[in-house]
């Protein structure tokens, strides 16, 4: 397994990690089997998750199964431990407390390697600076409490200058990239941009829930007959990544020992900018590609904006967009119903398409966007 530093503690990280908040009930029976091949096979960061569920059980219970493992294993110096507060569930400074003292006796530990807020985005980051964030994550460092302090932002690239600009004491950030998304949300200029600043980068979904190692579009399969090096869809878009020397670690799911083990041939192999000239170009034509079948030709000007009804309607077309691109929007689900003010609320008014420079039926695709998403609502999951 190959290793980076990360950030200005200069942690070293595996470039591969284990993102284990979704652990597959298929998996259950045999999640220590799992754990101990990780480990087994240099991989040494662990990312969980909260849970929150009323109905939550200790085989269910995320945290506890990793506590449990690493504990009776005697793993602790092994492993770095990321967990996250959950935004969400906020509404007060004593929340935080409760929450992460919660997490501490889950994880059967008396620090956590890496700690960070969750999906900020305006309103939640406004959020918590009315609950004196900075002296709870100061405190959280001053205490040992935590190594490393990070965000992740599903929101564009201003979100994440206002988060830095706000607070200096970041270790890292996490956010999701694939060779499709660039320039999805803060996508590649996000991830350099933490990197001038001397933070960590880590990034979740690589390879969009797996869509993009499924039902490869025709285009996309002939443009692999030019490149210099033969990939499999994994290789493609890991190898994407980890090219990158701006990205510390990949974080993929947790799931069978057969799953994962492709992913760690893949990343003990892989070098910093060893993809040649022209299969950096191949893989952009495999972007242009996949973006031909995008619903409408929206750039987020937010000339529609505001909207008299409040949806956000340049945040809708992106899911929406990259929903048809994949042609799953099961994929995009989760990001379209954490929106606020989603398709569901607009009132047809026509306010929006008069001011749309790209000439969008914006009110037309709006209900084509509510319908494609709408039958999903009963799919979604925290």
């Amino acid at each position: 397994m190959q290793y980076r530093t990360i950030g200005k503690n200069k942690t070293k990280v595996s470039i591969l990690g284990i993102e284990a908040w979704n652990m597959n009930p298929i998996y259950q029976s045999n999640i220590n089997e799992i754990l101990e091949y990780i480990i087994e096979n240099g991989i040494n960061f662990i990312d969980t998750s909260y849970s929150y569920l009323p109905n939550r059980n200790k085989k269910g219970n995320c945290e506890e199964n990793i506590g449990e493992f690493i504990k009776e294993n005697n793993y602790r110096d092994t492993i770095n431990i990321s967990a996250k507060m959950p935004t969400h569930l906020l509404k007060s400074k004593e929340d935080m407390d409760k929450i992460i003292e919660e997490q501490l006796k889950n994880l059967k530990t008396d620090y956590i390697d890496f700690y960070l807020l969750e999906d900020l985005d305006m309103n939640y980051w406004n959020m918590y600076k009315s609950l004196d964030i900075f002296e709870f994550l100061d405190e959280l460092k001053e205490n040992d409490t935590v190594k490393n302090l990070g965000f992740s932002t599903n929101c564009e690239m201003d979100m994440i200058v206002d988060i830095t600009d706000d607070y200096e004491n970041w270790d890292f950030g996490l956010s999701q990239l694939s060779y499709i998304d660039e320039r999805y949300q803060s996508g590649l200029e996000g991830v350099e941009y933490l990197y001038k600043l001397g933070l960590g980068t880590i990034i979740r979904d690589p390879l969009r829930s797996n869509i993009l190692t499924k039902n490869i579009p025709t285009p996309v399969k002939e443009l692999w007959e030019f490149a210099d090096k033969e990939r499999t869809p994994l290789e493609w878009g890991l190898e994407y990544l980890w090219n990158k020397e701006e990205i510390n670690t990949v974080l993929c799911e947790l799931s069978s020992i057969e799953n994962i083990s492709k992913y760690i041939e893949i990343a003990n192999e892989v070098k910093i900018n060893s993809i040649s000239d022209n299969d950096q170009e191949i893989l952009r034509e495999m972007a242009w590609e996949y973006k031909q079948n995008k619903a409408n030709d929206c750039t987020g000007c937010k000339h529609c904006l505001p909207c008299p009804a409040k949806v956000d309607i340049p945040s809708c077309f992106r899911e929406y967009n990259i929903a048809k691109m994949l042609n799953n929007p099961l994929a995009c689900k989760n990001s379209y119903f954490k929106l606020k003010e989603n398709a569901e609320k607009c009132i047809m008014c026509g306010e929006c398409s008069k001011y749309c420079p790209q000439m969008i039926n914006v009110e037309k695709d709006i209900q084509e966007c509510n319908l494609l998403f709408g039958n999903l609502e009963n799919y979604y999951e925290e």
